[in-house]
């Protein structure tokens, strides 16, 4: 099967449809990085997630990516402080994107990444405001084949919805009141 050019590839992402409940924007990608990129933000309404997914494509390849494209994705989510305490917090991050890849039909190789947790408390002038805590996904990952690319922007837009807490949408159903496509 013959690859899809990178133009093909971005009207597939830009045909997805995303729940009501997120807001994707395409942004100005990295320059520099590969020879094509894209790269679009998500946000997950009142403010309970957000993220960033970047698609590299360099035809020739590059060390460390092990093939042509290179997917780089980042997801932040509000958690509130007894879930921020747990230890196994960062291994069930990696483990909700590794299986949102797995769940969505992707493909790929040479992953890496990070999962970081964050708990802030306030003092001073500042000691009237609530605990705050955050969890961080990092990741990227090499997809082995080109002509699947929407497929890993939807398991990213996937850990995006686990990541905020939303309830999955049960198989069959269709969210009404979203007319245009997610970018």
């Amino acid at each position: 099967m013959r690859e899809m050019s990178f133009e093909q590839i971005l009207a597939d992402i830009s045909a997805l449809k995303v729940r009501n409940e997120i807001l994707l924007e395409p942004v100005p990608a990295p320059q520099k990085l590969a020879p094509f990129a894209y790269a679009m933000t998500a946000d997950v309404l009142e403010d309970a997630a957000t993220g960033r997914f970047v698609l590299l494509h360099d035809p020739k390849g590059q060390e460390g990516w092990s093939g042509n494209f290179r997917c780089v994705t980042f997801v932040r989510a509000a958690i509130d402080t007894e879930m921020a305490s747990d230890p196994l917090l960062c291994d069930v991050g990696w483990t909700w994107l590794m299986e949102s890849l797995k769940r969505n039909d992707c493909d790929f190789v040479a992953p890496s990444g990070t999962v970081t947790r964050v708990a802030s408390a306030s003092y001073g002038t500042l000691e009237n405001r609530d605990e705050d805590s955050e969890l961080e996904v990092r990741a990227s990952w090499t997809p082995t084949n080109g002509n699947d690319i929407a497929k890993h922007v939807l398991a990213w837009i996937e850990l995006l919805e686990i990541s905020a807490g939303l309830a999955p949408i049960p198989q069959g159903v269709t969210q009404l009141g979203r007319s245009k496509s997610a970018i």
